[in-house]
């Protein structure tokens, strides 16, 4: 479910039309329905209920700080990747105590901060990081507390590049080590092994990988504490998928009719670290169409939204709905498929203005005739368009707006050229 919908043809993100933001605001532009956001926060909360868990926000998925102050407002908790995601958290009134600490490379200065900050989990995912956190625990005399990542080797599941439990990817510590490495830490003094944890990759529409990925854990967690460590963890991480194209993807209940039997049988706590589910449909990108241009016997609709926008259709291939913000009279709004041959539209790439063939949003799109100035709206793309966004052919990163109900507010400004060489050091000022 979502707040975004077409009234009298035009569309509107809760009771504001697009129409308005995009005249006030600008394109490209970045607009959150905080309806939505909240709605699937508490799909979440509601559906795992019954084991009380702890719910961290993925904040790579987007970390702009007034999403993150509205869901450590409604409870939320924080999955960071870094140290900067950590400094995000915080500001947005994270505590340690509700903050986990994911990702393959974090460095010692990253270490001390999170154990500064007091993170109540680290999800170690090899040795040498394991006896790493250790050293630096050691120095600043506190301890660790550790959940081992393991990559259960599960059949492909998604995309490959976002597939993080299938053999031979940087993720986790395999199931022939993991005992290994967990018994080479049983006397530490400062690491404290107290979970599992399990995240299988994104975004994924089927509860099976979910239910082969528990089944492996219950074994190890019985093994970890048969050696001696007090497992009271079991991190699930998240990956749950949404409605990029239909009504394609499973409800959160649906997950944690295979996740909470389990937790409760291990007798854990369970963690989630959800983003794409939370805010992926609560975004759409706004963008003004500029030219149309017939070439190689293909038809391109050049519009202000680039890859540097939005990077994902370019990286992994992926679907995103797009349509005219105020569809003509003849055209659905909104249609019922947006892949369907409906009349009158007409197949085109959904192009922008980077200087890369790989530069596009969407190709082979059915689309009304559209004009020069025209706006287009690309849906579900409040997870992993913002926050990975760039600079490249010093492009301005898009503004982002929060509406709510009949308001709006500016949450990120648009950048200047000024912001684009602000970091950037003239050595040789002065030098003729």
């Amino acid at each position: 479910m979502d707040y975004f919908s077409f009234k009298n043809r035009a569309l509107h993100c809760e009771e504001v039309p697009c129409q308005d933001l995009a005249i006030q605001y600008g394109t490209p532009l970045y607009v959150y329905s905080k309806a939505t956001l909240l709605h699937h926060l508490r799909q979440i909360q509601e559906a795992f209920a019954e084991v009380d868990p702890l719910i961290c926000y993925s904040v790579k998925t987007n970390g702009n700080l007034s999403l993150c102050k509205l869901m450590a407002g409604k409870g939320s908790g924080f999955d960071v990747t870094s140290g900067g995601e950590l400094h995000r958290a915080l500001l947005a009134g994270g505590t340690g105590a509700k903050i986990v600490f994911a990702g393959v490379g974090k460095t010692d200065p990253e270490f001390r901060a999170a154990l500064d900050a007091g993170v109540s989990l680290f999800n170690v995912e090899s040795e040498a990081e394991l006896y790493a956190l250790g050293e630096v625990a050691r120095e600043m005399g506190k301890t660790a507390t550790v959940a081992l990542r393991v990559n259960p080797d599960l059949p492909p599941k998604t995309h490959h590049k976002t597939d993080t439990s299938v053999k031979g990817v940087k993720f986790g510590l395999d199931l022939e080590t993991v005992m290994d490495v967990a018994r080479g830490v049983l006397s530490h003094k400062h690491l404290k092994i107290a979970g599992l944890h399990m995240h299988l990759g994104s975004p994924i529409l089927s509860v099976e990988p979910y239910r082969l990925g528990v089944a492996k854990g219950l074994i190890l967690i019985a093994q970890l504490r048969e050696m001696g460590h007090p497992i009271t963890v079991m991190n699930m991480g998240g990956g749950f998928g949404i409605h990029y194209r239909k009504e394609e993807a499973q409800p959160a209940k649906a997950f944690a009719q295979v996740i909470v039997p389990a937790v409760k049988q291990a007798g854990c706590r369970l963690v989630l670290e959800p983003g794409r589910f939370i805010v992926g449909n609560a975004g759409i990108l706004l963008s003004r169409v500029i030219y149309n241009k017939e070439s190689g016997g293909k038809n391109f609709l050049i519009q202000d939204a680039a890859m540097n926008d939005l990077i994902r259709p370019t990286l992994y291939d992926s679907f995103h709905r797009i349509w005219p913000v105020h569809p003509a009279e003849s055209f659905p709004a909104p249609p019922e498929d947006y892949e369907a041959e409906i009349p009158g539209t007409k197949v085109v790439d959904v192009v922008g203005p980077v200087c890369e063939s790989g530069d596009f949003l969407a190709k082979g799109r059915r689309l009304p005739p559209m004009n020069r100035g025209d706006l287009l709206a690309t849906f579900s793309a409040g997870a992993y368009g913002m926050s990975m966004s760039s600079n490249y052919n010093s492009r301005v990163r898009a503004a982002e707006v929060l509406v709510d109900g009949d308001k709006h507010y500016l949450i990120r400004r648009r950048e200047t050229y000024q912001d684009l060489v602000q970091a950037e050091l003239d050595v040789l000022a002065g030098e003729k």
